[in-house]
């Protein structure tokens, strides 16, 4: 390359920095060359440092290290399950996602890199539900609390409702989870928060789960379920009523925590015009994501059927 009216006053300085390229080393005058190939040209530089164009362009095919190559697919990786999750997954459930991957993979490393790339899980509020008004209906005493953790499905099911708004008109999701494997075994989305869509809920669930007499079903004191008609139902089915002590909403924190999740994970800053809309979005959640894909920390960071099919 010639000096003319387009050698600026950089290139003039970068020339200087061609003799004090150790001769020595090729990696150095190759790093030298890529770095300022653009300016000079590449082959007037290969000229200059005494190497081959085509060593040159050998080396810069294979210059990337093996950590740097390990590195950049780990990004990817992470990138990729990051969006598979709509943002929903932080580094302790990357971390799980890429080990059930089987890719061994260090957890402090997936933290830093996370951090780094500025990928960071959804981060949800703390969500608690007003207490209740006395429930005129039927009541009954906390039995879960007396009760071990289960030690397999169907020992112990918690429900509750929650509200969710459709075109400004709220409507109200019950969903029932069984608390050995944080599955949720049967939902129901209604317009109006009456006992019908607790029961709706209950069919569902029992539908498809083998019940045996005795088992405990714990809700909180609400009528929807202390109406007669959905304590009959648990009755028909030989299931154990339980509810939470009065003003101890905590009593049953594992369904308040799904609904924060889920709120969190998918319906921030959603809007819907039609109930049908919402029944769809709720139906990939809770059916196609969160009992079959998402990793619960609480499970060792696997998911609600997977868990259940290895204990089985």
């Amino acid at each position: 390359m010639k000096k003319g009216s387009g050698w600026s006053e950089e290139g003039e300085r970068l020339s200087k920095k061609v003799g004090q390229v150790p001769e020595g080393s090729k990696a150095s005058r190759f790093g030298f060359i890529a770095e300022n190939g653009d300016t000079f040209g590449f082959r007037y530089l290969c000229r200059q440092l005494g190497v081959s164009p085509a060593g040159f362009y050998k080396w810069q095919r294979h210059k990337e290290s093996a950590r740097t190559r390990a590195k950049r697919k780990l990004s990817q990786d992470i990138q990729q399950l990051y969006a598979e999750h709509d943002g929903n997954y932080g580094s302790p459930r990357i971390y799980a996602a890429l080990r059930d991957q089987g890719k061994h993979v260090n957890r402090k490393r997936v933290t830093r890199l996370m951090r780094d790339m500025g990928v960071v899980g959804k981060v949800s509020k703390l969500y608690r539900s007003k207490a209740l008004a006395e429930n005129p209906c039927i009541t009954v005493g906390n039995l879960r609390r007396l009760e071990p953790p289960p030690q397999s499905v169907n020992q112990q099911w918690v429900g509750d409702i929650t509200y969710l708004k459709v075109n400004g008109q709220w409507s109200y999701l019950a969903v029932i989870i069984d608390l050995y494997s944080r599955g949720i075994v049967g939902w129901e989305l209604s317009k109006y928060r009456t006992a019908d869509v607790t029961v709706s809920a209950l069919k569902k669930a029992l539908m498809h789960r083998d019940v045996r007499p005795g088992m405990i079903f714990h809700s909180d004191r609400g009528a929807e379920y202390g109406a007669h008609l959905f304590q009959a139902a648990l009755k028909r089915a030989g299931i154990r009523p339980s509810m939470n002590r009065p003003k101890h909403m905590t009593d049953n924190a594992y369904v308040e925590s799904f609904f924060k999740t889920m709120k969190t994970e998918s319906f921030k800053g959603l809007s819907f015009d039609s109930i049908t809309q919402l029944r769809m979005t709720l139906s990939w959640y809770i059916d196609d994501y969160y009992n079959t894909k998402r990793h619960h920390s609480s499970l060792g960071y696997t998911n609600p059927h997977e868990f259940e099919r290895k204990a089985a």
